[in-house]
């Protein structure tokens, strides 16, 4: 399937998630193509209960409904499968190494089978995409505006290129936003379970909670109250500023109201 010699598997996998947090979302469906040396290959596709809800926005990526999934197994009674599956194998996909092998690497820990993916050899596509094809502004301008960038590096030259790559853009695609408003969705989605940006804090049963590490799922509420100092720690630890201005308005005990759409 591949112009390549292989002295071992390579284990070209896939994952479709509740979301992106590596840390918070859980996997729902796994698909590994596995590339013997002998040429010949085995798909595998598992899809996970993941235990818990998938957002309406995930299953509008990949289709994924929790009804689809309810009868599935768990992940940590497939992980001793897939340990087996990837054994020996050098790992492939798209935008794996910031995402995938992440979100496999936090699921074994969570089910106590930790396993090191870091020190498989990876070939991924999208580090080789953005290595060969230039993705910088001057790029930008000379696809979208058929200009060089003669001044690339001058702030002010930079910014005028930034005008005209964006106007070369909403002329070259009709069903781009035009507003602030829309493209600001697009360009900087926030998961409307979030209570942040970065999805440090998250929604439950209408309360702010911490969405990552031991404190995991505990409202902020009940930290204000039994565990301070594990906000104090938030505040001089290296979070968006967003996050410690909620923080610090909960040790003052005002705590954030739930949109409207999760009330």
């Amino acid at each position: 399937m591949l112009p390549m010699t292989l002295c071992r598997p390579l284990a070209v996998f896939d994952i479709e998630a509740t979301g992106l947090n590596t840390r918070a979302d859980r996997i729902v469906e796994l698909a590994v193509i596995k590339l013997l040396p002998d040429g010949t290959h085995e798909t595998h596709l598992m899809r996970f209960n993941p235990t818990i809800p998938i957002p309406p926005e995930a299953t509008a990526i990949h289709g994924i409904t929790d009804a689809d999934v309810r009868d599935q197994p768990t992940f940590a009674e497939q992980a001793s499968r897939i340990r087996e599956l990837l054994e020996d194998c050098d790992l492939g996909g798209y935008n794996i190494v910031r995402y995938d092998i992440p979100m496999l690497i936090e699921e074994f820990a969570r089910c106590g089978q930790p396993i090191d993916l870091d020190s498989r050899r990876i070939v991924d596509a999208q580090r080789i995409f953005h290595a060969r094809e230039r993705r910088d502004l001057s790029a930008a301008l000379k696809f979208y505006c058929g200009q060089a960038h003669v001044d690339a590096h001058g702030a002010e030259a930079d910014a005028l290129a930034t005008i005209r790559v964006l106007g070369g853009q909403l002329e070259r695609y009709d069903d781009l936003p035009r507003s602030v408003e829309a493209l600001d969705k697009l360009c900087n989605p926030k998961n409307p379970q979030w209570v942040d940006r970065a999805g440090k804090l998250k929604w439950l049963n209408k309360e702010a909670v911490i969405n990552f590490g031991r404190k995991q799922d505990v409202p902020l509420r009940v930290l204000a109250d039994s565990d301070p100092s594990f906000l104090k720690w938030m505040l001089k630890a290296d979070f968006p500023v967003d996050v410690r201005e909620i923080v610090q308005n909960a040790l003052n005990g005002r705590f954030p109201e739930p949109p409207a759409d999760n009330v």
